[in-house]
């Protein structure tokens, strides 16, 4: 059944919605001398064939062959000015859109000079409008089929998020200097957009980095790392706890308390020989804690054997071992093309090769 459309126009376009569609699905039919009504923020665009024609700006318009040149030459004057012509209207939003949300549906992995492997999420906001309502139409409903809000949203993230990763990939800063670059970044994220917006027939005004943060996989190698470092030279952090032990058990052993000085000199010696029997034990401790150290400060005897023992063609979980990252992190190499690997039915193989040249790069 034809749906004849005598008066065109959008009265309830959402201040955030950016383009309505009328009708809402298929064709219509607009006759000449139908009443286009184009509201001060709005543009609407006449769609037909996948091609977007013609344009009309705010104001109240009748449609006649004359301001329809796009339109008749696609459907031509068959209709001689009476029978409707099917075509679609899509009304642009011309307001600036702000306060627009981003962010990494699925974390980052980079490389950290610092940490090694990280994964990183990030999420930011930005503010846009439509400068060419005619180029909009025509490369997002046209080339994407994309008209609802929700869908060029994600359509437009998805954009910002790729450059965000490459910008990641070429700025090669470690996690804890990212903090002091975040305009820069900012400023290179909005220069890498502004191309891909504009072919759109967008404009991006503002482009801001909210906050990069590590996955909860990053963030405890972070703590230990920090731990560490608080802890400083392992070997006289034990040093000074085996001397304070010593002393507290010696100071208990001492505090035995009798009657007379027999009784006093009996507890002095018994807390004497517990004293120094604690104190013996203590510098065992010592010894074994400073031993311990020494062995880790020197090389690796059975280094070259424990290499030895490491396949050649390895699993997931072998190389995640081998890296001593999880086996979402090597997924997400492989995924990202960093790390080369072949997949067999399900599984994933990868030669001890590959991942010493990624490892070595």
């Amino acid at each position: 059944m034809a749906r004849i459309f005598d008066i065109v126009e959008a009265p309830d376009q959402g201040l955030n919605q950016m383009v309505y569609r009328v009708p809402n699905t298929g064709s219509g039919d607009f006759r000449i001398g139908s009443q286009v009504i184009v509201r001060e923020s709005q543009n609407v665009v006449f769609f037909r064939d996948g091609k977007a024609l013609d344009t009309f700006g705010p104001g109240r318009h009748t449609i006649t062959t004359a301001n329809i040149p796009l339109l008749i030459n696609v459907v031509g004057l068959a209709f001689s000015g009476r029978s409707p012509f099917k075509a679609e209207a899509y009304f642009v939003n011309m307001r600036d859109f702000i306060d627009m949300k981003w962010g990494t549906p699925e974390p980052i992995a980079l490389r950290d000079k610092d940490l090694g492997l990280v994964r990183l999420r990030a999420n930011g906001r930005y503010s846009m409008a439509v400068s060419e309502p005619q180029m909009f139409v025509a490369k997002i409903v046209g080339t994407q089929g994309l008209y609802q809000t929700s869908q060029i949203e994600d359509y437009l993230r998805g954009i910002i998020i790729s450059r965000l990763t490459d910008l990641l990939g070429e700025t090669k800063a470690s996690l804890f200097d990212l903090p002091a670059l975040f305009d820069e970044m900012s400023s290179a994220i909005r220069v890498k957009v502004s191309e891909d917006f504009a072919a759109l027939g967008l404009v991006l005004k503002q482009m801001f980095l909210g906050s990069v943060s590590p996955t909860e996989e990053t963030q405890r190698a972070i703590d230990e790392r920090a731990a560490m470092g608080a802890i400083g030279d392992m070997q006289k952090y034990l040093q000074y706890k085996a001397a304070r032990a010593m002393g507290d058990a010696a100071t208990a052993g001492g505090g035995g308390g009798g009657g007379g000085d027999v009784g006093s000199a009996a507890g002095t010696g018994v807390g004497l020989g517990a004293g120094f029997g604690l104190g013996a034990g203590m510098a065992g401790m010592i010894t074994q804690a400073m031993q311990g150290a020494a062995m880790q400060q020197q090389p690796a005897q059975p280094a070259a054997a424990a290499a030895a023992a490491v396949p050649e063609v390895m699993t997931l979980a072998e190389a995640a071992a081998y890296m001593r990252v999880s086996e979402a992190d090597v997924e997400g190499l492989i995924s990202s093309g960093e790390l080369k690997a072949r997949k067999i039915g399900s599984a994933y193989r990868i030669s001890k090769k590959a991942v010493d040249d990624f490892l070595a790069e």
